[in-house]
């Protein structure tokens, strides 16, 4: 059994991240977790083939947008595709919206999306784990039925 099956439900998040010559990419994420009140830390797991991994490494920073359940298909596009050959903004019908203090855009549709800087990347086995301080946050909506995920296509709804 994968250990996304042992601990679940996780909420679904999409990272939006930015290369040094400005291209921007999106993908889904639910290895996703807070680690600190204030200042405020989060920190989430990536695979090392990504193209969003590339781009982390290169400016250090990322976007971090909530899913809420209505994103579920926007969800399974971006996570479904590789940022290298496809704009997955556009095939997922997905918002941009200008970040204050990265590069990266944000998510419009997303209840909640954070601008974070990155502290740490480090390896742990098979994925890295990537800390990031949140140096602004838009709250969009407050009450929202959030995106979670089990493993591959499943996604549980809440009652």
């Amino acid at each position: 059994m994968r250990i996304s099956e042992q601990i679940w439900p996780r909420a679904v998040c999409l990272v939006t991240t930015a290369s040094k010559k400005g291209k921007v990419n999106v993908m889904t994420a639910s290895f996703v977790m807070p680690i600190s009140f204030e200042p405020k830390y989060l920190a989430f797991s990536i695979a090392p083939e990504r193209e969003s991994f590339k781009n982390l490494k290169e400016t250090k920073e990322f976007g971090l947008n909530v899913c809420d359940e209505k994103m579920y298909r926007k969800a399974l596009i971006c996570g479904s595709y590789s940022g290298k050959n496809t704009d997955k903004f556009k095939l997922a019908k997905l918002e941009k919206e200008n970040a204050k203090f990265i590069k990266a855009p944000l998510l419009k549709e997303s209840p909640i999306s954070f601008e974070c800087k990155v502290e740490a990347i480090k390896r742990f086995g098979d994925h890295y784990l990537v800390v990031g301080k949140v140096i602004n946050e838009v709250v969009r909506k407050e009450n929202f039925k959030p995106l979670l995920h089990k493993t591959k296509n499943v996604f549980p709804k809440i009652k």
